[in-house]
C-alpha cells in the first residue's frame, strides 16, 4: 500500500527551462526517512484537472546521510505531450507543497563479491543526462564512509548547462589530487553529445555520447576511459554502472559485453556479475 507523505519545496535551482535540481523537505520538520544511495523517492501532485494524484519516481541525487532532504535533477518531459507531474513541478516555488513517497530500489553499490569478499573493483559509474543523480549520491555517500575504491564517474550531456553537477563533482577530484589517491580515489569526466552547436562553443573535453568514453582509440589500443585509468579495463579490476536513457545502456552494453563483461540481470552460474544498470524511457 502507498503510503502518501506530505513535503515542501525548500530549494528550486533552474539550470535551464527544462532542467532544474529541487530539493522536498518533510513537513512536519522530522528527518527524511534512512535510505541508500542510487534508490529514488516516488513524488506526487494533486492535478486539479485530472482530481487525481499523479506520481513519478526520481533517483536521490543527495546523500543518504543528510538527513533534512531529498535533492533531485527533474527534467520537464514536453514531448511528445507535456508530462503532467513534471509540468506541475515546474510550476512550484520554494515555500510549495507536494507528496513524497518513502525511498525504496535496488539500484545501490555492491559492497561484496558473490562468495561474500569486499568488492575492492574499480567503480566505474556511468550517467546519461538526469542518470548522472544517483552517482552524485553514490559519490557522496562514498566519501562520507571515507572508502577507499576507485571512483570513475562519467557524465554525457547533449549541452554544457547539463553538466548538472560539474562544480561539486570536480571538487572531489580536486579533493583526491589534493589528499592523494590513497586516501580518496576520485575522477570526473564529462563528454557533450552536440559539440558543433554555437551554444556548446567553449567545450574542449571529451565529445560524443557517454558511452564514447568506451570507444577504443584504434592508434593506441586503448578507449578514453583506460587512458585515464592507466590500464586495461577487465571484469577482475572494474565493475560498471550504468544509468540513463535505454539507449545509453545498449551503447555501454555494446562495448562493454564483447569484453566479457557480465551483467547482474545474466549473472554467471556462481552469481557473479559486473554490469549494474537501470534505465527509463
Amino acid at each position: 500500500m502507498v503510503v502518501d507523505n506530505k513535503g515542501r519545496v525548500t530549494f528550486v535551482r533552474v539550470l535551464k527551462e527544462d532542467l532544474s535540481i529541487i530539493r522536498v523537505s518533510p513537513l512536519d520538520g522530522q528527518p527524511i526517512p534512512d535510505f541508500k544511495a542510487g534508490q529514488f523517492v516516488t513524488l506526487g501532485s494533486y492535478i486539479e484537472n485530472e482530481k487525481k494524484i499523479i506520481r513519478r519516481a526520481y533517483s536521490i541525487a543527495s546523500s543518504p546521510h543528510q538527513k533534512k532532504y531529498f535533492e533531485l535533477l527533474i527534467r520537464w518531459v514536453r514531448k511528445p505531450l507535456p508530462g503532467r507531474l513534471t509540468t506541475d513541478l515546474f510550476n512550484k516555488v520554494e515555500g510549495d507543497d507536494v507528496i513524497w513517497v518513502k525511498p525504496v530500489g535496488m539500484f545501490t553499490i555492491n559492497e561484496k563479491m558473490h562468495d561474500g569478499t569486499p568488492d575492492n573493483r574499480r567503480l566505474v559509474l556511468m550517467g546519461g543526462g538526469t542518470g548522472l543523480a544517483p552517482f552524485v549520491s553514490y559519490s557522496l555517500h562514498l566519501k562520507e564512509i571515507q572508502s577507499h575504491r576507485e571512483i570513475v564517474v562519467l557524465h554525457g550531456a547533449s549541452y554544457v548547462d547539463e553538466l548538472s553537477y560539474k562544480e561539486i563533482l570536480t571538487d572531489l577530484e580536486e579533493e583526491s589530487l589534493d589528499k592523494g589517491r590513497d586516501k580518496w580515489n576520485f575522477r570526473y569526466r564529462a563528454s557533450i553529445s552536440r559539440p558543433q552547436e554555437w551554444f556548446n562553443r567553449s567545450w574542449g573535453g571529451q565529445k560524443g555520447r557517454v558511452e564514447s568514453f568506451l570507444k577504443l582509440d584504434s592508434d593506441k589500443e586503448l578507449s578514453v576511459l583506460e587512458e585515464v585509468v592507466g590500464e586495461k579495463i577487465t571484469p577482475e579490476n572494474t565493475s560498471f554502472y550504468v544509468c540513463g536513457w535505454q539507449g545509453t545502456v545498449d551503447g555501454a552494453l555494446h562495448y562493454l559485453v564483447p569484453k566479457g563483461f557480465v551483467t547482474e540481470r545474466n549473472k554467471r552460474k556462481d552469481g557473479s556479475f559486473d554490469i549494474k544498470f537501470e534505465s527509463y524511457g
